[in-house]
């Protein structure tokens, strides 16, 4: 029996040469140099936006729909002591709201249920102060399911805007029992109509109202609770915070981060605070910039839309300053768009698709000052010209003490790039960073500027530049700079001699 054990030994001993040569090669395919270790992505800088605000963030152009009983009394703030029965939209249509909103390329749509005078634009329970008690539909009515209805069934998101100050109902300036009541509006609303992304609480209130405590820990609380991916806007979010004026502009300097604490729902001493942000602020409450189409906010037949020029300049202090520009849009008496805010709508889309589906960088090599775990990794310059501008970025290396830097040449020989406006974004999802940079043609500065955040929009001052060489700056941030896109656009519609 030794003697065949022994006969066997050899093939055992090759088998297993067999197994040791598979996971050696196994381990130089693992360890060896002909694997590429994947750079790590750098840490974030906090705070952070939760996926919500992300969300919201890309959308860059919501849209406002003031509608109730002003929109009949040609006011502004109501009395609260209007007659139900004044509200009889006989040709309303709230599926041409919906697809005026889709022309502008927008894709949530705010509405107010309730304005300062406390008609709701629901049947609530709680009151027979709505449409219950208007001849619309016989008070059967529901302008709240209506919109629901039309935007679920375009893909549009939808908001609610519920006033806090409350003119007519008589419970308002007894503290807990208007708080109750406000509370069981709310319920009503966020279990009723379905998905809800962001609403609306105004800080707006009469000099001569009645003294009231808002239970705002107690509302919020509650929305949160029905609504789980809701964003809360109000002077001090806590989803989205108020820009501090109804222009549609926000500082030249502005961060998503702000102090909380610092904080509180109608003060007016704290304007300034909400247009800037705070870049040492511990809670990331991006801006929106709220503005009206018209003059009012509710529909007058005495007023127009604001011209072309006006909107524009609108959109590059907002959206181009790091805000969401909420863009009020009244239906009038009939019930509809009135077909001169649809016909400006229409106008703005294209003048913004016009400037900005052509991007000149993307016909350029890209270089840079470093790139994080060198070339052939995953954060090069290249990055700034693809079509992600959330999570692909430019990273340069964390060790550069130098000023950070990218430029943009043709590709062509003796190219030219001929532009008047400089697009630069972010990666917010890792933080906002950034704090001042510089932009230069051919090494002469023709811009600077503080924040960039999810995007920076520098309509240049002189007009039109021509140049073989465009480089951007990074001269200060919080951490290593993260740019995720940069366009170089022009902007036919922008003659700086005419401000």
């Amino acid at each position: 029996m030794r003697t065949s054990n022994t006969s066997m030994a050899p093939k055992h001993t090759f088998f297993f040469s067999i197994i040791a040569l598979f996971l050696s090669g196994l381990q130089t395919i693992i360890f060896g140099s002909s694997l590429v270790t994947p750079t790590l992505p750098p840490l974030p800088i906090l705070p952070l936006p939760s996926y919500s605000q992300l969300k919201w963030q890309q959308r860059e152009i919501i849209m406002f729909f003031h509608f109730g009983v002003n929109t009949f009394t040609d006011s502004e703030w109501g009395t609260g002591q209007e007659n139900p029965a004044i509200f009889n939209p006989t040709g309303l249509n709230a599926a041409q709201w919906v697809d005026t909103a889709i022309q502008a390329g927008v894709s949530l749509v705010i509405l107010t249920v309730k304005h300062h005078d406390g008609f709701c634009l629901w049947p609530s329970k709680y009151t027979d102060h709505s449409v219950v008690g208007s001849p619309w539909k016989n008070g059967h009515g529901d302008v709240v399911k209506e919109l629901v209805d039309a935007a679920n069934s375009r893909n549009v998101d939808v908001g609610l805007y519920l006033s806090p100050w409350d003119r007519h109902d008589p419970r308002y300036g007894a503290d807990k029992l208007y708080n109750e009541y406000y509370l069981a509006q709310l319920q009503e609303l966020l279990k009723n109509y379905g998905s809800v992304q962001e609403i609306w609480f105004d800080g707006a209130k009469g000099a001569n109202a009645k003294n009231m405590t808002y239970y705002f820990d107690d509302w919020f609380s509650m929305v949160k609770e029905l609504q789980s991916s809701i964003n809360i806007f109000s002077d001090a979010g806590p989803g989205v915070r108020w820009v501090g004026n109804e222009q549609g502009f926000a500082g030249s300097t502005c961060w998503s981060t702000i102090n909380q604490t610092d904080l509180s729902i109608g003060n007016a001493s704290i304007v300034n605070y909400l247009n800037t942000g705070d870049p040492r602020g511990t809670n990331w409450i991006p801006p929106e910039c709220d503005v009206s189409i018209r003059e009012g906010w509710f529909w007058h037949k005495s007023e127009s839309p604001k011209n072309l020029t006006h909107l524009l300049h609108i959109y590059y202090n907002s959206v181009g300053r790091n805000c969401v520009l909420l863009l009020n849009v009244p239906p009038n008496t009939t019930g509809l768009i009135s077909e001169t805010d649809v016909h400006r709508l229409k106008e703005f889309r294209a003048a913004l698709d016009g400037i900005f589906s052509t991007n000149l960088a993307e016909n350029c090599s890209v270089l840079a000052s470093s790139q994080r775990g060198g070339k052939g990794g995953s954060f090069g310059p290249e990055n700034v010209v693809d079509s992600d501008h959330l999570w692909t970025y430019w990273a340069p290396r964390d060790d550069n003490t130098q000023h950070h830097w990218i430029e943009f040449r043709p590709t062509s020989d003796g190219g030219r790039l001929r532009f008047n406006v400089v697009r630069i974004q972010e990666a917010i999802g890792l933080g906002q960073r950034i704090h001042r940079h510089e932009i230069y043609a051919d090494g002469k500065i023709i811009a600077n500027g503080t924040t960039v955040g999810h995007k920076k929009l520098h309509r240049l001052e002189n007009g039109v530049v021509e140049a073989t060489r465009v480089t951007i700056k990074i001269t200060g941030s919080r951490a290593t700079p993260l740019i995720s896109s940069v366009g170089l656009h022009l902007d036919s519609f922008w003659n700086p001699h005419s401000v």
